[in-house]
């Protein structure tokens, strides 16, 4: 129990695992709630399973779950990806915090999402699209720091083509 008379949820092996439902945007809901079918914590996609998964989660409009799919590719990807892979989850973070109307918080996710995925604009990695994602990180962070913030983000696409 955490010290405000919360349960924790624990796995197998007592590690903190969070089963409570969530909206469509990752905030969670009181338990017993209908939230949305969640991404398992455990799932590592092949990366153009990963990629094309994501894509379709974005288009749904669910960045929270593509961050998600995004993340298990980023923690077992190769240590000369892995900053890819970190970037891609954080540019949909960023998404996220954009759709939770969270400006401040979108421009700072997607700012160090642009940072880490634009040293591999000439590698052509999965067919990833980095000129295209820097271009609209830096479009989105330009809307977002206007006085007021324009959050009429469009979805980004992951691959060229």
């Amino acid at each position: 129990m955490s010290g405000t008379g919360e349960r924790r949820d624990r796995d197998g092996q007592g590690r903190a695992r969070n089963a409570r439902p969530r909206d469509s945007l990752g905030r969670p809901l009181p338990y017993g709630s209908a939230g949305v079918t969640r991404v398992p914590d455990d799932l590592v996609l092949p990366p153009r399973e990963a990629l094309a998964e994501a894509q379709r989660l974005l288009d749904d409009d669910l960045p929270f779950h593509a961050h998600e799919i995004l993340e298990g590719s980023w923690k077992a990807a190769p240590e000369a990806e892995r900053e890819l892979w970190q970037g891609l989850a954080q540019l949909a973070v960023g998404l996220t915090h954009v759709r939770r109307g969270n400006a401040p918080g979108a421009v700072t996710l997607l700012t160090r999402g642009r940072a880490r995925v634009e040293p591999y604009r000439e590698s052509g990695a999965y067919g990833i699209d980095v000129a295209g994602l820097v271009a609209w990180a830096d479009d989105a962070v330009t809307r977002l720091t206007g006085h007021p913030p324009d959050l009429a983000i469009v979805v980004p696409r992951l691959r060229s083509g």
